[in-house]
């Protein structure tokens, strides 16, 4: 088994509905965002997922929250877009479209600054 791994970043604000503290409040963060792909094999040329589909894929979903107020957007009206909730979203979003003939999103990791962040699986 082969674990793919890619990294991105992002900025975006949001703010936290129902939250007693400053993150009530609108803010940013500069988020980096780890995707994980499990691969049961190697292509004719030795390559397990190539990082260039990957990247794309991933880069295409991001580009919907950089330099966004997530907390607006449609996939956040009902719940707050929290670290933990992006992560499952973003998880779910690769999923549909990656998983399939050997391949698996494992997980992914959100980070909202250099010292906190979420990792989710299913």
């Amino acid at each position: 088994m082969f674990d793919v791994e890619i990294r991105r970043t992002f900025s975006a604000a949001h703010q936290l509905k129902g939250y007693d503290g400053d993150c009530r409040n609108l803010h940013g963060h500069n988020y980096s965002v780890v995707v994980n792909v499990a691969a049961e094999k190697l292509n004719e040329i030795g390559i397990a997922l190539d990082f260039k589909l990957l990247k794309a894929a991933l880069d295409e979903l991001l580009a919907k929250f950089d330099h966004h107020n997530l907390s607006e957007l449609p996939e956040f009206r009902e719940i707050n877009p929290t670290s933990e909730v992006l992560a499952m979203h973003i998880y779910r979003r690769m999923s549909e479209k990656l998983n399939g003939d050997g391949i698996k999103v494992t997980k992914v990791r959100i980070g909202e600054s250099e010292n906190s962040a979420v990792t989710y699986s299913e």
